[in-house]
């Protein structure tokens, strides 16, 4: 009677490292191998050993977004990022703002804030629909 007490422990301890292990990993590797800014996004596709690599960064259904041709530019030997920026669009009813904040850093810092214009603007609405 004893034996089987312990094998029941023994297998509800196996039962739970298992699934401690797939969370934990899980975890780990969305938070070690996703980019979480601009700037880690940049790294991630600038190193990457080729297109289909950089491709799996594409969210899904938006693969045609990103070409093979600006891939290639991008890690092009003679040409280099002059900046990496990172905004963010906050639309409205009538009008549409655009932070600029930092990329890189743990938290967002918000760098410079301005409303687009309307022509801007409808071209980034245009872009979403």
């Amino acid at each position: 009677m004893n034996l089987q007490r312990q094998m029941k422990h023994i297998d509800l301890i196996l039962f739970l490292s298992i699934i401690f292990i797939c969370v934990f990993g899980s975890i780990y590797y969305v938070y070690f191998y996703t980019p979480k800014n601009s700037l880690e996004l940049y790294q991630a596709i600038s190193f990457a050993n080729d297109f289909e690599d950089a491709q799996k960064l594409i969210l899904k259904d938006y693969e045609d977004n990103f070409k093979k041709e600006d891939f290639d530019y991008i890690n092009r030997i003679d040409t280099r990022a002059n900046s990496v920026s990172q905004f963010t669009l906050f639309e409205y009813d009538e009008r549409t703002y655009v932070i600029m904040t930092s990329p890189g850093t743990t938290k967002l810092k918000v760098l410079k804030v301005e409303t687009l214009p309307v022509d801007i603007r409808n071209y980034f609405i245009q872009l979403v629909d």
